[in-house]
């Protein structure tokens, strides 16, 4: 299927259901690919060991900033 016929088809919706194929294209641009995340989130776990392993921070218990959490509420 190419553009043309996409937008052909896509332009004989109802308004309620163009609105929402515009919603999600809009957010299939705004949202990063899986890939994109895995990649970030891999970048940001090489940083935190790096810290950890320099020294810069410290590690915390999870159930201390569980309790720290729920105090703080």
């Amino acid at each position: 299927m190419n553009l043309q016929r996409i937008e052909d088809e896509a332009l004989h919706l109802p308004r309620v259901e163009r609105i929402k194929l515009i919603q999600r294209l809009v957010l299939s641009l705004e949202s990063p690919s899986e890939q994109g995340l895995s990649s970030d989130w891999l970048i940001e776990a090489r940083r935190r060991a790096e810290e950890l392993d320099s020294g810069a921070v410290e590690a915390v218990l999870g159930e201390d900033v569980l309790k720290k959490a729920k105090v703080s509420i």
